[in-house]
């Protein structure tokens, strides 16, 4: 059964594949195998959360394993985004240290067998980007104001004489276009990145495992020779990394939106 499966999908099956095919005319399947992603997100933010209420339910002055583990990985992030954007970033911490945290157990999902990772479906990645195009756009108001955020967006432009003004006047239109674009691609080259890699990683796992499964089809064998095994170690490396890049970006994206009083010395 999972050979068929893994000869119709260039990535290995998951649960609710396997059940799907195995059980027919069942709604309940049907809907679950139409929503993959959204279902094994959702088992994600459920491991995260019931992580997170157990490591802060009752806070001991002096750590438990649990309450160690997450404090280090809180602390790391803090140090992350405030080394990035500096103290006041602190208040970004929150996000971002969530943002990387469910990107990166989403990535790892994949490697538990049965399962799937969700980032390696494109509607997944894109929704985490127009969540990520909206903080920023958000910060960028908040911090520079209405008209700050337009003087933003046109370059800051400070025309000096009348031929500054002339440039001034042609160029801000082309400069709004340019930036309003750019805002809208910087993060939706975030989620086909992300996109492409963790899809990359679980087709190359798919293979494997179908390529182990045909070496041994001339013996019947209900198993096969587990080649995607050595793979483990290069999917772990490429979602930690996948995982800060998304999170690194984002970060840069939120301090390019903040106001810097040192930009009259350039």
């Amino acid at each position: 059964m999972a050979a068929k499966e893994a000869q119709g999908s260039l990535e290995a099956p998951n649960i609710i594949t396997l059940l799907h095919h195995r059980v027919h005319d069942s709604p309940v399947l049907d809907f679950l195998h139409h929503f993959e992603n959204p279902f094994f997100s959702a088992i994600v933010i459920f491991i995260l959360v019931v992580i997170a209420r157990r490591a802060t339910r009752n806070i001991q002055r002096v750590p438990g394993p649990l309450q160690n583990a997450v404090e280090m990985v809180v602390e790391a992030l803090d140090d992350f985004v405030v080394g990035l954007i500096g103290k006041d970033g602190r208040r970004f911490t929150p996000f971002i240290g969530t943002l990387f945290c469910y990107i990166l157990a989403m990535n790892l999902l994949g490697i538990v067998p049965g399962m799937k990772s969700p980032t390696a479906g494109i509607e997944t990645t894109i929704a985490l980007a127009i969540i990520v195009f909206f903080y920023v756009q958000y910060t960028g108001i908040r911090s520079l104001g209405p008209l700050g955020y337009l003087d933003h967006l046109a370059g800051s432009p400070r025309p000096n004489g009348v031929g500054g003004y002339l440039i001034t006047l042609i160029a801000v239109p082309f400069n709004l276009v340019l930036h309003t674009l750019g805002e809208f691609t910087k993060p939706m080259s975030l989620a086909i990145r992300l996109f492409g890699n963790i899809f990359g990683e679980d087709v190359l796992i798919g293979q494997m495992l179908l390529l182990g499964i045909v070496a041994l089809s001339f013996m019947n064998s209900p198993i096969g020779i587990p080649l995607q095994l050595p793979f483990y170690l290069l999917v772990l490396l490429t979602s930690v990394i996948q995982a800060v890049v998304f999170s690194l970006l984002s970060t840069i994206y939120i301090f390019l939106m903040l106001p810097h009083h040192d930009e009259h010395h350039a």
